[in-house]
């Protein structure tokens, strides 16, 4: 073959190859906003049709309140619920899913408390391009633990250097994402870690009689920052 042509021929085959690692590239680059290994059942369904523990299907259409009663580990399992549920299909913007945690934050951290919750939260621009594609959040959590650090740094603290009833938990999960890529469904998992820092005070709710029930009444501190979590 003429030298010519060859060189001719071998920058073609260049050009070609090139556009096309280009065209991918685009490709995850903009899939990257749903990124994550694809599941087995990409659009939340067992194979019966029904849908899954953890089926899009289930997520709220509109940000929930946080509830504040009960128990300190129920509180920290409703924030990180909270923190990682939402739609963009539902015409609700970031702010409005903050908003949910701000309601519960302790006026002492609140501030601080918002700019943490804001770091868990798509930014307005990346959430314009992930209601491109649906996109829907949910969590599964695996463990709620109040973590080493956490009850060696109590046990040695000076008395009222930490608040009495504050206390933290470490929560381990699975983050699942779901969309489209054109028209067809596509599911992402990526494990997250994270530790909740709140604090709760013990309430009687319609106090004279003593057989009425206590609840704790709890405050959501400060967050970790995603997948740096207290062990």
């Amino acid at each position: 073959m003429d030298p010519t042509a060859r060189r001719r021929r071998t920058v073609l085959i260049a050009a070609i190859a090139g556009g096309l690692i280009l065209l991918l590239l685009i490709g995850v680059g903009v899939y990257g906003l749903i990124r994550g290994p694809q599941t087995a059942e990409p659009n939340g369904v067992t194979p019966t049709g029904e849908p899954t523990a953890t089926s899009p299907a289930l997520v709220p259409t509109e940000p929930e309140p946080v509830v504040a009663f009960g128990g300190p580990e129920e509180f920290a399992v409703a924030v990180a619920e909270a923190l990682f549920t939402w739609d963009t299909a539902s015409g609700y913007e970031p702010a409005d899913y903050a908003q949910m945690l701000a309601d519960v934050a302790a006026d002492t951290e609140a501030d601080a408390a918002a700019s943490d919750v804001r770091s868990y939260l798509p930014t307005p621009e990346a959430w314009a391009q992930l209601r491109t594609h649906q996109t829907r959040q949910w969590l599964t959590i695996d463990t709620v633990e109040i973590p080493a650090a956490w009850e060696d740094a109590a046990a040695q603290a000076a008395p009222g250097q930490i608040p009495e009833g504050s206390v933290a938990y470490t929560i381990t999960g699975t983050r699942h994402r779901t969309g489209y890529w054109g028209t067809d469904p596509v599911t992402t998992t990526h494990p997250v870690a994270f530790t909740v820092f709140l604090t709760c005070t013990p309430e009687r709710a319609s106090a004279p009689s003593l057989a009425e029930p206590i609840t704790d009444t709890c405050l959501l501190l400060r967050l970790s920052q995603l997948n740096n979590p207290l062990r």
